[in-house]
């Protein structure tokens, strides 16, 4: 299993946060999300990380390269950047990935590590991660199922009276379908039209041809997505405050005080 973070984008929505620091390495609760994301990746046993860059590519390299010097990381550059989206830039690690299952994550995704020990856990091949309990407008990438979890439609066009939730931006792909998944992407980007797609147009078009998607619901975990500044307060508020994982020594010794009639 391999990990993949697409890390190309100007983060444009949340400037002037951005305007001199890449949208992942914004600190949330003391922690940038690069950091966290990565720290996760490598807890749950994945240890080879593909991230594409493209916008302020040295600070994410220096700072991946500083922070975590064991990792096994390579890192793509996306040239087009400015004038692509997700779906290109995915397409550029199919040399890297050579036909592994892969765990991708758009890298401006704050969320706990429960969230990944379940991907990683679910029996199904391909998964995208879904929020049931959210507001859905325009922006937010709206899931339709059928049968139980088989994902039939993810896009932003999708009705939100017909979608059951947001993908949040982590998917699990099996070895079969990333094939079929770059050879998607490849044929997508060869009209100039395409440029701009995300990638769960290709998705869409390998669900049309009956490879099987199915919806995660990690609903009741912490995750949020960091496009604005309302987005990063808001990522400020869930992960800000971090529970112990231990009473204080004071707790306990009041508490022994208290038992032994003290």
């Amino acid at each position: 299993m391999k990990a993949i973070i697409l890390a190309a984008g100007m983060g444009s929505r949340i400037k002037p946060l951005t305007d001199n620091c890449p949208k992942t390495l914004l600190e949330i609760g003391g922690i940038s999300i690069l950091e966290r994301m990565l720290s996760n990746i490598q807890v749950c046993g994945i240890s080879e990380v593909i991230i594409v860059l493209g916008y302020l590519q040295e600070q994410i390299e220096d700072f991946v390269g500083n922070t975590f010097p064991d990792l096994d990381v390579h890192f793509i550059i996306n040239t087009r950047y400015t004038e692509t989206n997700t779906g290109y830039s995915l397409m550029l690690t199919e040399d890297l990935v050579k036909g592994a299952p892969f765990v991708k994550f758009d890298a401006d995704v704050v969320f706990d590590r429960e969230i990944l020990e379940k991907l990683l856990a679910s029996n199904d091949k391909n998964c995208l991660c879904i929020d049931k309990n959210i507001q859905l407008d325009a922006e937010e990438i709206k899931v339709v199922v059928r049968d139980g979890n088989r994902i039939v439609s993810a896009s932003k066009t999708v009705l939100p009276c017909n979608a059951i939730g947001e993908s949040i931006g982590i998917e699990k792909i099996c070895v079969e379908t990333a094939d079929m998944l770059f050879a998607e992407l490849k044929a997508m980007m060869v009209h100039e039209h395409n440029l701009q797609e995300y990638y769960e147009g290709a998705y869409e078009r390998l669900i049309g041809k009956d490879v099987a998607f199915h919806a995660l619901d990690i609903t009741d975990l912490k995750w949020t997505e960091v496009d604005t500044r309302q987005d990063f307060d808001t990522a400020e508020r869930i992960f800000s405050v971090i529970e112990p994982e231990h009473p204080p020594v004071e707790s306990l010794l009041f508490t022994n005080r208290e038992n032994v009639g003290l």
